[in-house]
Protein backbone atom coordinates (compact mmCIF):
# COMPACT_ATOMS: atom_id res chain seq x y z
CA UNK A 1 0.00 0.00 0.00
CA UNK A 2 1.24 3.43 -0.99
CA UNK A 3 2.56 5.59 2.25
CA UNK A 4 0.39 8.37 1.46
CA UNK A 5 -3.35 6.12 1.60
CA UNK A 6 -1.71 4.78 4.56
CA UNK A 7 -1.29 8.53 6.41
CA UNK A 8 -4.49 9.39 4.80
CA UNK A 9 -6.17 6.46 6.03
CA UNK A 10 -4.59 6.74 9.45
CA UNK A 11 -6.14 10.89 9.52
CA UNK A 12 -9.81 9.43 8.29
CA UNK A 13 -9.75 7.04 11.20
CA UNK A 14 -8.32 9.57 13.64
CA UNK A 15 -5.57 7.39 14.86
CA UNK A 16 -2.19 9.58 13.35
CA UNK A 17 -1.66 10.74 16.92
CA UNK A 18 -2.29 7.19 18.55
CA UNK A 19 0.07 5.69 15.52
CA UNK A 20 2.82 8.32 16.30
CA UNK A 21 2.66 7.63 20.49
CA UNK A 22 3.88 3.50 19.67
CA UNK A 23 7.59 2.59 19.97
CA UNK A 24 8.07 1.40 16.58
CA UNK A 25 4.88 3.21 14.92
CA UNK A 26 2.72 1.36 12.38
CA UNK A 27 5.27 -1.56 13.06
CA UNK A 28 4.81 -1.99 16.89
CA UNK A 29 2.76 -5.36 17.25
CA UNK A 30 -0.26 -4.97 18.90
CA UNK A 31 -0.73 -7.65 21.16
CA UNK A 32 -4.27 -9.01 23.05
CA UNK A 33 -3.61 -8.09 26.45
CA UNK A 34 -2.25 -4.70 25.02
CA UNK A 35 -3.82 -1.08 26.47
CA UNK A 36 -5.63 -0.49 23.31
CA UNK A 37 -9.37 0.81 24.57
CA UNK A 38 -12.31 -0.61 23.43
CA UNK A 39 -12.49 2.32 20.29
CA UNK A 40 -9.27 1.99 19.37
CA UNK A 41 -9.69 -1.34 18.75
CA UNK A 42 -12.42 -0.39 16.42
CA UNK A 43 -10.60 2.21 14.77
CA UNK A 44 -8.16 -0.07 14.07
CA UNK A 45 -10.70 -2.43 12.74
CA UNK A 46 -11.86 -0.50 10.29
CA UNK A 47 -8.34 1.31 8.98
CA UNK A 48 -7.86 -2.53 8.33
CA UNK A 49 -10.71 -2.76 6.10
CA UNK A 50 -10.07 0.71 4.53
CA UNK A 51 -6.51 -0.88 3.43
CA UNK A 52 -8.42 -3.07 1.28
CA UNK A 53 -10.85 -1.47 -0.30
CA UNK A 54 -12.87 -4.05 -0.69
CA UNK A 55 -16.46 -3.73 -2.39
CA UNK A 56 -18.46 -5.17 0.49
CA UNK A 57 -18.34 -4.48 4.18
CA UNK A 58 -20.66 -6.42 6.65
CA UNK A 59 -20.23 -4.75 10.09
CA UNK A 60 -21.69 -5.92 13.43
CA UNK A 61 -22.04 -3.46 16.71
CA UNK A 62 -18.99 -1.16 15.17
CA UNK A 63 -19.95 1.34 17.96
CA UNK A 64 -20.50 -1.07 21.06
CA UNK A 65 -19.00 -0.38 24.02
CA UNK A 66 -17.41 3.04 23.41
CA UNK A 67 -18.33 6.09 24.80
CA UNK A 68 -20.45 8.79 23.07
CA UNK A 69 -17.29 10.94 22.04
CA UNK A 70 -15.44 7.62 20.75
CA UNK A 71 -18.81 6.88 19.42
CA UNK A 72 -18.44 9.89 16.81
CA UNK A 73 -14.74 9.65 15.91
CA UNK A 74 -15.53 6.24 14.88
CA UNK A 75 -19.36 6.77 12.62
CA UNK A 76 -17.10 9.85 10.85
CA UNK A 77 -14.36 6.84 10.00
CA UNK A 78 -17.28 4.64 9.07
CA UNK A 79 -19.01 7.13 7.07
CA UNK A 80 -15.43 7.25 4.92
CA UNK A 81 -15.02 3.67 5.27
CA UNK A 82 -19.17 2.80 3.98
CA UNK A 83 -18.98 5.46 0.69
CA UNK A 84 -19.06 4.08 -2.56
CA UNK A 85 -19.33 0.31 -0.85
CA UNK A 86 -22.16 -1.82 -0.18
CA UNK A 87 -22.33 -2.21 3.31
CA UNK A 88 -24.45 -4.62 5.64
CA UNK A 89 -24.38 -2.94 9.15
CA UNK A 90 -26.06 -4.50 12.58
CA UNK A 91 -26.37 -1.84 14.95
CA UNK A 92 -28.43 -1.25 18.24
CA UNK A 93 -26.96 2.20 18.09
CA UNK A 94 -28.98 3.98 15.65
CA UNK A 95 -26.47 6.63 15.41
CA UNK A 96 -24.06 4.13 13.42
CA UNK A 97 -26.74 3.39 10.48
CA UNK A 98 -28.36 7.07 10.21
CA UNK A 99 -26.54 8.10 6.53
CA UNK A 100 -27.25 4.85 5.41
CA UNK A 101 -29.69 4.55 2.21
CA UNK A 102 -32.12 1.65 3.15
CA UNK A 103 -32.55 0.62 6.97
CA UNK A 104 -34.23 -2.72 7.80
CA UNK A 105 -35.93 -2.73 10.87
CA UNK A 106 -36.43 -6.04 12.44
CA UNK A 107 -37.99 -7.53 15.56
CA UNK A 108 -38.28 -10.70 16.85
CA UNK A 109 -36.89 -11.82 13.72
CA UNK A 110 -39.24 -10.06 11.04
CA UNK A 111 -38.96 -7.16 9.04
CA UNK A 112 -41.06 -4.91 10.09
CA UNK A 113 -40.14 -1.46 8.02
CA UNK A 114 -37.83 -0.14 5.78
CA UNK A 115 -36.85 2.94 4.45
CA UNK A 116 -33.87 5.45 5.30
CA UNK A 117 -33.72 7.62 8.12
CA UNK A 118 -35.68 10.46 7.38
CA UNK A 119 -38.91 8.12 6.02
CA UNK A 120 -38.56 6.27 9.09
CA UNK A 121 -38.91 9.26 11.26
CA UNK A 122 -41.80 10.42 9.60
CA UNK A 123 -43.45 6.84 9.54
CA UNK A 124 -43.21 6.91 13.53
CA UNK A 125 -42.99 3.25 14.05
CA UNK A 126 -40.75 1.39 15.89
CA UNK A 127 -37.50 2.89 14.38
CA UNK A 128 -38.65 6.78 15.46
CA UNK A 129 -39.42 5.41 18.74
CA UNK A 130 -36.11 3.40 19.39
CA UNK A 131 -33.89 6.24 18.08
CA UNK A 132 -36.34 9.23 19.99
CA UNK A 133 -35.54 6.57 23.02
CA UNK A 134 -31.94 7.34 22.02
CA UNK A 135 -31.68 10.53 21.81
CA UNK A 136 -33.92 12.62 23.41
Amino acid sequence: MDENRLQEILKETNLSHYVSTLPQGLDTEIQKESALSAGQKQLVTIARAMTENAPMLILDEATSNVDTRTEILIQKAMDSLTSGRTSFVIAHRLSTIKNADLIIVMKDGNIVETGNHDSLMELGGLYSEIYNSQFN
